[in-house]
């Protein structure tokens, strides 16, 4: 389904440009998206990537992935019932999950990669998405937010009022198209059109690590040791360490906002840090050589991104081609008398059209908005809550999918664009009760 949306981003954008003559910013709109794809985004990406999957591996090996899959195995069964529930993608998926709700984005990514390099183990049919797969994009396309971050940090810069009052109206808007997404994803699986194709004569030899669901499972050649008292007592200070912080960054910070807010931004401040201690310290202690197992995670990082900038290239490209010819103008100005009608601003408009191609298109848009209607205002918070509320969906299925060569995503793609089109339905129903 991509492949369409693609070429009609190209060839629409191009045909607009030669029409309305922004050739000139067609071109240049299309080397300064190669540009961004590599130097923007690739390389820093590495980088992360390298960190994220080193501390990754260091879990997976000490045993602490699993137990986190054990938690949430109810729920993650019930989602992914394709997978084995001892299968690293659970934790994996785990990781990733608790990354976007808390608004961790350079740690969501990576993980969400190594997620969908998990889910690929398990894949007999080369090329095509699973419906493991196509669940786990919906729900990383329509992911709850706790804390929209970009959008707060915005409209506080801009002097807001009270900058944080879209949590909660986000917070709904996103609980709202995460249920749409998962839900899109379990009906569509089962169409005509995106049922999954019979297997090829040599599945088992493509399938990667994997020619059963039964296996693979956590695998740990050395089993690491049991925790002694001293580990726990070392971990357990570790903790408390961090729980005592935590209460005093959210005492102090709850005399401007609601304890409740506090305490989110608390989590979300030291969840990093507290990951990048909490898992190498756990693994020495269970005996895992944890210089040497990060550096082999960490080779992963530069493997992933080599297979993931082509297709960064070619989406950035298209979606620059298709801003700078004016298509998003245009559409824009066409669609605003009935954008009006049903109580969405039209200001609002280049921004839903933007933010299921670009994350850093939404965001100059909300910034042009809050801007140009002011901070306090009903389109600020609407426009807040939209960009808490829905996801970069063509983004995301470009690097998902291109880190495993998945060629047909399926449902994958309409389903991410209904939990986006159930976010914003979302977001105009409950700033209109809340504000209007």
């Amino acid at each position: 389904m991509i492949n369409p949306i693609w070429l009609g981003l190209l060839l629409i954008g191009i045909i607009t440009g030669l029409f309305t003559g922004h050739l000139e910013a067609v071109t240049a709109a299309t080397f300064e998206a190669c540009k961004t794809a590599i130097m923007t985004i690739s390389l820093p990406l590495a980088g992360v990537m390298a960190l994220w999957l080193g501390i990754m591996r260091l879990a997976e090996k000490s045993g602490a992935l699993q137990k986190l899959a054990a938690l949430l195995r109810p729920l993650l069964v019930r989602l992914f019932p394709d997978v084995p529930p001892n299968h690293p993608a659970m934790g994996s998926i785990v990781m990733n999950i608790a990354a976007n709700m808390l608004g961790l984005g350079n740690a969501a990514t990576p993980l969400g990669l190594r997620a969908m390099q998990d889910l690929q183990t398990l894949n007999r049919r080369p090329g095509v998405a699973t419906n493991a797969m196509c669940t786990f994009l919906a729900i990383n396309t329509s992911s709850i937010q706790l804390i929209p971050a970009t959008a707060i940090g915005i409209l506080a810069a801009a002097g807001a009022i009270h900058p944080t009052s879209i949590i909660g109206t986000a917070l709904i808007a996103s609980t709202c198209s995460c249920i749409f997404g998962i839900t899109a994803a379990k009906v569509l699986q089962r169409m005509p059109g995106f049922s999954l194709p019979p297997l090829p004569a040599s599945s088992d030899a493509t399938m990667g690590t994997s020619t059963s669901t039964n296996a693979p499972i956590f695998e740990i050649s050395v089993p690491p040791k049991s925790l002694s008292p001293f580990g726990k007592g070392t971990l357990f200070l570790f903790v408390m360490l961090f729980v005592g912080t935590a209460w005093q960054l959210a005492a102090r910070r709850a005399g401007s906002i609601s304890p409740f807010l506090a305490v989110l931004e608390t989590i979300s401040l030291l969840a990093i840090p507290f990951l990048l201690g909490f898992f190498p310290l756990y693994a020495h202690l269970r005996g895992v050589p944890v210089y040497e197992e990060f550096v082999e995670g960490a080779k992963e990082g530069f493997q992933v991104i080599l297979r993931i900038f082509p297709y960064l290239v070619a989406i950035l490209v298209a979606i620059g081609i298709f801003r700078a010819a004016g298509c998003i103008d245009f559409l824009s100005h066409l669609l605003a008398p009935l954008l009006d009608r049903i109580g969405l601003p039209s200001q609002l408009l280049p921004l839903i059209l933007v933010r299921p191609l670009s994350g850093g298109a939404a965001v100059g848009c909300f910034a042009e908005i809050v801007k140009s209607a002011g901070p306090n205002s009903f389109v600020s918070q609407l426009a807040g809550t939209i960009l808490g509320g829905t996801e970069t969906t063509l983004y995301v299925l470009a690097v998902y999918f291109g880190s495993v060569a998945i060629k047909r995503g399926r449902h994958a793609l309409a389903a991410g664009l209904i939990a986006d089109t159930a976010g914003i339905v979302a977001s105009l129903i409950i700033c209109h009760l809340m504000w209007k």
